[in-house]
């Protein structure tokens, strides 16, 4: 499935349009001035769909992926992540502040326009999921956040929302995948061509409202392990994205207007990437020596896929030289050229998907659950087998530079056999170690894995300066802003929390 560019800039232009149309009135006349600014004018389902999509879709939390360690920067202000020194920027604030203005807006106003139409079972479905997909992003990261009453300040007027405990976010979104898992009609429409991940297949719809239910109901296994295997058995019973075919994913191209284009070859070109020398990276960015170690070490076919080190001004995808920047620089290295960096005809591609729920990630977190005996389906090394194979596999959706042979794959697991034998938490680092690799660039949902699991075994980075006493961060803080905006609901959240802090641990983080 390709997106035409001129199409998608148009999806943009109207959805900009309807959101304006909230409100006032599209409208030359006078004639409508006396009409109540909060209340509805027009929503157009389909645009709006199509808009929450793609912000859902660009809406991530960047340090991650210096948190997780796959990258790093001797730049103090763009090595936020890895260094835990937080001088100036908004990193901790862009998730909640973007999802709220864009796609949890957006999403929402598609479900009040939809929801008493019937005939729009399918609709209303697909919108409830990703209202959830798009509500965990953020309630991941802070803990609790308004949820309940946000979105409705055009429609009812609740300019100031109040903060939902997490623990009633998480029930609340298990809730809604389960009825609207439930509620898809092969009878009824659905968005088509606006749906720019399934293409209005219900079927996969259903697959990816039950895989989210897992990867929630994997979150609670330390805070209600009780509540956390009644969920994760309701998922594996609904049926969880296994197969390729499956993945939820948005696919871009390489014109058009930057809404259209990989977000995250975006942002590295942007921030980094673009001079193509490994020498002038504008905010001296590399890969970590934590991540490159790793896959050189274990002679991971992954390593040329997604590394290169620039030599005599070409990318170069040997193994023998790739070399991650240590996380502790705090100035250029005057051998800065010879660290790993992404591959440009790979991460780099502005014409490739984002892949937002994989059948690699399924297949981890059922080897987990058949570990726990929440699940008898496989056995625990079948499903990290599968897990490793797809992870590998998905790489071909980047062209004939991300292609792994099913030799290589056979060869690396031959190498790395799973350890049956071993004890539940050996079982649960190979599992989860895996589940880092095989994730990136996702480093927002391996963020909240690791936050779950403890695994990685990551050795926290220790620069003088830093912000959480040498320690990985435990969560985002509260925008600023808020303490303006709607600052009575804002201390209740803090108070329950025990501190906006990035130490902070939210509910599900025991």
């Amino acid at each position: 499935m390709k997106i035409n560019s001129k199409l998608s800039s148009f999806i943009y232009s109207l959805s900009l349009c309807a959101s304006l149309c909230l409100v006032t009135a599209c409208d030359d006349g006078f004639e409508e001035m006396n009409v109540n600014p909060n209340a509805y004018e027009k929503v157009v389902p389909e645009f709006m769909f199509s808009k929450a999509l793609y912000d859902g879709t660009r809406n991530r939390l960047g340090g991650a992926d210096g948190a997780m360690q796959y990258t790093t920067s001797f730049n103090e202000v763009a090595g936020f992540g890895s260094k835990y020194i937080f001088l100036q920027g908004s990193a901790p604030y862009g998730v909640f502040t973007s999802a709220y203005t864009n796609e949890i807006q957006e999403i929402t106003d598609v479900i009040l326009s939809i929801k008493d139409d019937p005939n729009n079972s399918n609709k209303l479905a697909a919108s409830r999921i990703w209202r959830a997909y798009s509500f965990h992003r953020v309630t991941d990261l802070y803990g609790d956040i308004p949820y309940t009453q946000a979105g409705l300040g055009y429609r009812e007027g609740i300019l100031k929302p109040k903060y939902d405990k997490q623990e009633d976010i998480y029930k609340d979104m298990l809730k809604e995948l389960e009825e609207a898992t439930s509620q898809f009609d092969a009878s009824k429409p659905t968005f088509g061509n606006a749906d720019v991940i399934y293409g209005g297949n219900i079927d996969k719809w259903k697959k990816f409202g039950y895989s989210l239910m897992l990867r929630l109901g994997m979150r609670l296994t330390k805070v209600d392990p009780t509540l956390a295997e009644a969920w994760v058995r309701k998922a594996i019973a609904g049926g969880v994205i296994v197969n390729d075919a499956d993945i939820a994913q948005v696919l871009f191209v390489a014109g058009g207007q930057a809404i259209n284009q990989n977000p995250l070859a975006n942002s590295y070109l942007s921030s980094d990437y673009s001079a193509a020398n490994g020498s002038t990276n504008r905010e001296g960015g590399k890969y970590a020596n934590t991540f490159i170690n790793y896959l050189q070490n274990n002679n991971d076919p992954r390593l040329r896929v997604l590394s290169v080190v620039w030599v005599n001004g070409k990318p170069d995808t040997t193994a023998a030289i790739q070399k991650g920047m240590p996380q502790n620089f705090q100035t250029k290295p005057a051998d800065f050229v010879t660290y790993s960096e992404p591959n440009p005809a790979t991460l780099l591609r502005l014409d490739t998907p984002v892949l937002l729920m994989t059948s690699a990630e399924m297949n981890f977190l059922l080897a987990e659950a058949a570990l726990r005996s929440w699940y008898t389906g496989e056995t625990p090394e079948q499903l990290y087998n599968n897990g490793v194979r797809s992870a590998m596999k998905q790489w071909g959706a980047w062209g004939g530079a991300g292609l792994i042979s099913d030799a290589q794959i056979t060869t690396y697991l031959a190498s790395h056999p799973y350890n049956a034998a071993g004890t539940l938490e050996q079982q649960m680092e190979q599992i989860h170690t895996q589940f880092w690799a095989s994730l990136f660039p996702d480093s927002q949902e391996v963020f909240a894995n690791w936050r779950r699991t403890g695994y990685p075994a990551l050795v926290p980075n220790n620069v003088p300066g830093n912000a959480t006493n040498a320690t990985i961060f435990r969560r985002m803080l509260y925008p600023t802003i808020e303490e303006s905006l709607n600052p009575e609901n804002l201390q209740e959240a803090v108070n329950r929390l025990g501190g906006n802090t990035f130490l902070t641990r939210i509910w599900w983080d025991k």
